[in-house]
């Protein structure tokens, strides 16, 4: 069936207005239900042929709401060409039959307005209809039933009697359309919520419940009962709030984005609280200060300003939700509570620090990584025989090697600290800082902390060589091992968090020009599991380099910003030849890609692309080795029957020096040049006056000028597939 819209004049300029009045909402579904409507209820609106000039999504932990504006009052009327029964059931000797006779009666029509069209399976009867369009008010009422029960959340609760799903039980519902009131219900098992223009206010600042005359008047009406409907509004406020309440304690805070994203959604009228607490506690690092602050109470730290390190000032702000009048009275209940949280940090660091850093390692026995491999204690040691073989590969010194090591043997002794078990957040933190308390080197502790980075998109990568190593060496134990059990990663689950695991093995490796073989490490590593825990190593190391292959040409895609077109050329599509060189040398198949797209844009391989992609397409058909480089040992000169022939005989035996020397040095610049030097040649073997039939029937010599274009093909493989670019993508 297609519709198409007529062009129709429909008065009307219409607002309307959707408030949803819920008890509290959490922060976290109230910030992804901003999101999903913000993108449906624009789709919904399109889907039913309605046109809003503007669509705004509101929420305040008590509600949410859209404002729709310039509707129209009605949908356009449109005319539908509906397919019926085929030509050849529905008319016999040119009479209709019953088919024809019921279609026409089912869309109540004349058998005369039928009529003929030929489609791909063939000739149809159809019937061209006019359908009214439907008043604005009818279809909304539709609408909003999808709008709220469509809503996902995590954890979402019913209550009373009914099926109905919320994250939190509906209380009110506000729908106007102007001034007028649209007539819903909510029905929710003996529950019935039926729409109303009456609104409710801040639950401490304006008890009263809102009347809303028209549409238009909802952010006005509900901020003069001290509620800011838009989160963006909200979010502005605190942030001037704060920014300026730090500058008056001659201080600075730091706007977490996830901290003012929670607090934004957890406030209506939002108001700023001053908190203070004894400056003894600054004695604490800063990191078990804030940490207690901003994941645990949501509070804002002010630092010192023009400090070489970010030091703390003994204030903190906090966002109410409350009277701004009684700011003092919240201020000591928080600061009751941060001075408690505080106290048990101290506590904590204090009775840390009376052992050495060491000493925590026997307590990871008891800590299991994984029910089938064992205990953190047990990673451990996998840990350090991979980061040994990591430095074997690097060849590095032995003072770097023992750094390493040692790394690598503390690197989770802090999980089994007393602060880091009251503060998981603080992981790798508190082991650089029990580190350097215990004496280890400098170097040492760094790495404790930096061997999680990157711990997400977008985070820094560690400084140190130790670090990178010693996190290398922890995610590839990790992937193998969860890859070992058969726990790989399918759509979205991915609990191990592998995916990100080898981003940050790719990603490391790359910005640190680090020249590890990735290859014969997985296959060091699998060979290691497979003999202990009796898995097949071969199945194991092929699942491996299939993920790694995978996460490379995402991040070459995503991060490097390559065509999809010349990853699948750097990487080959289905090629063990590409497969292998790729996770052998990182290094190389990253500058390949980067290479290959800047002359790409520079227009340098349209110069070689047509020779070479023809020759490879060609070559296909021959039986030529694709490592062969060398003419003289493949090709016989006494087959030529033309000049072309041996022009591109010789002119490959010129290109092999710079060839092999753009193998050996990855300066692909020589390579190309030596294939733009060719590409005459090549073209004048296909169309010039020489030109030779490759498919010759004599079967000697179709095979000697397969092995000519073969060796082009091979030349241009050094770097990359060819055949799978896309001319003038």
């Amino acid at each position: 069936m297609m519709a198409k819209v007529k062009s129709v004049d429909i008065s009307g300029n219409l607002a309307f207005l959707l408030e949803v009045g819920t008890e509290e909402l959490p922060a976290s579904f109230l910030s992804d239900a901003l999101i999903q409507w913000r993108e449906r209820i624009p789709q919904s609106l399109e889907a039913n042929s309605l046109q809003g000039e503007s669509v705004q999504v509101y929420g305040t932990p008590r509600r949410l709401a859209v404002l729709i504006k310039g509707l129209p009052s009605q949908q356009a009327d449109r005319e539908e060409e509906i397919k019926g029964p085929p030509a050849q059931a529905a008319f016999k000797d040119g009479k209709p039959t019953a088919a024809a006779l019921g279609f026409a009666k089912k869309q109540g029509v004349e058998i005369d307005a039928l009529f003929l069209r030929p489609t791909e399976k063939g000739e149809f009867v159809f019937v061209q209809k006019r359908i009214p369009g439907r008043p604005v008010a009818e279809i909304l009422t539709e609408l909003v039933q999808e709008w709220i029960w469509g809503l996902e959340g995590k954890r979402l609760m019913r209550w009373g009697d009914g099926d109905g799903r919320f994250s939190r039980p509906i209380r009110w519902l506000v729908a106007l359309l102007d001034e007028t009131v649209l007539p819903l219900e909510l029905v929710n098992g003996s529950k019935t919520i039926q729409s109303d223009r009456i609104s409710q206010g801040h639950r401490v600042l304006h008890p009263e419940p809102v009347t809303i005359a028209q549409a238009t008047d909802y952010v006005t009406a509900l901020k003069s009962a001290y509620v800011t409907v838009d989160p963006e509004e909200r979010e502005n406020l605190i942030k001037q709030q704060v920014k300026a309440v730090a500058e008056s304690l001659s201080g600075y805070t730091v706007i977490y984005p996830d901290l003012l994203a929670e607090v934004t959604n957890l406030v209506e009228y939002p108001s700023t609280v001053v908190g203070k607490f004894e400056p003894e506690f600054l004695e604490l690092p800063t990191e078990v200060i804030t940490e207690v602050m901003v994941t645990h109470q949501r509070y804002f730290p002010v630092f010192k300003p023009g400090s070489s390190e970010q030091e703390l000032l003994p204030n903190f702000i906090t966002i109410s939700n409350g009277d701004p009048k009684k700011s003092d009275i919240v201020a000591v209940g928080n600061e009751r509570v941060i001075r408690a949280r505080l106290a048990d940090g101290r506590f904590f660091y204090e009775a840390d620090l009376t052992k050495p850093l060491e000493s925590f390692l026997p307590q990871l026995e008891k800590v299991t990584f994984q029910e089938e491999l064992g205990s953190v204690r047990t990673k451990i040691d996998r840990v350090v025989k991979i980061a040994e073989q990591i430095s074997t590969q690097l060849e590095l010194a032995d003072n770097q090697s023992q750094k390493i090591q040692r790394a690598a043997l503390l690197c989770k002794a802090d999980l089994v600290t007393q602060m880091v078990y009251e503060f998981p957040e603080l992981q790798g933190i508190m082991g650089e800082k029990y580190a350097l308390a215990s004496g280890e080197d400098a170097e040492v502790a760094k790495a404790i902390y930096q061997h999680y980075l990157p711990t997400g998109a977008g985070d820094n990568l560690p400084e140190t060589l130790t670090g990178q190593i010693v996190g290398l060496a922890d995610r590839l134990d990790t992937l193998v091992s969860i890859f070992g059990l058969g726990l790989i990663p399918s759509g979205s689950s991915d609990p191990f968090a592998l995916r990100r695991a080898a981003n940050a093995v790719v990603k490391i490796t790359w910005f640190y020009n680090l020249p590890i073989n990735l290859d014969d490490l997985l296959a060091q590593i699998a060979t290691d599991f497979a003999a202990k825990y009796q898995k097949d190593r071969t199945l194991l190391t092929t699942a491996l380099q299939e993920f790694f292959l995978q996460r490379i040409r995402t991040l070459l895609q995503e991060e490097k910003q390559i065509d999809y077109d010349l990853v699948n050329a750097v990487l080959g599509e289905n090629d063990p030849e590409y497969t292998e060189r790729t996770l052998k040398d990182l290094l190389d198949v990253r500058d390949r890609a980067l290479y290959l797209q800047q002359i790409r844009n520079d227009s340098t391989l349209d110069n070689i692309y047509e020779t070479v992609n023809r020759s490879t397409r060609l070559a296909a058909q021959g039986d030529l080795d694709t490592k062969q480089l060398e003419p003289k040992t493949v090709v016989r000169p006494e087959l030529f029957q033309k000049p072309s022939e041996e022009a591109l005989y010789n002119a490959l035996i010129e290109s092999v020096p710079q060839t092999q020397t753009a193998q050996q040095t990855r300066n692909y610049q020589l390579l190309v040049a030596a294939l733009a030097k060719i590409a005459p040649t090549v073209s004048n073997f296909f169309d010039g006056p020489d030109s030779v039939l490759v498919m010759d029937s004599d079967p000697e010599i179709k095979r000697n000028r397969l092995h000519l274009l073969g060796l082009v093909r091979n030349h241009a493989r050094v770097l990359a597939d060819f055949g799978a670019i896309v001319k003038n993508l």
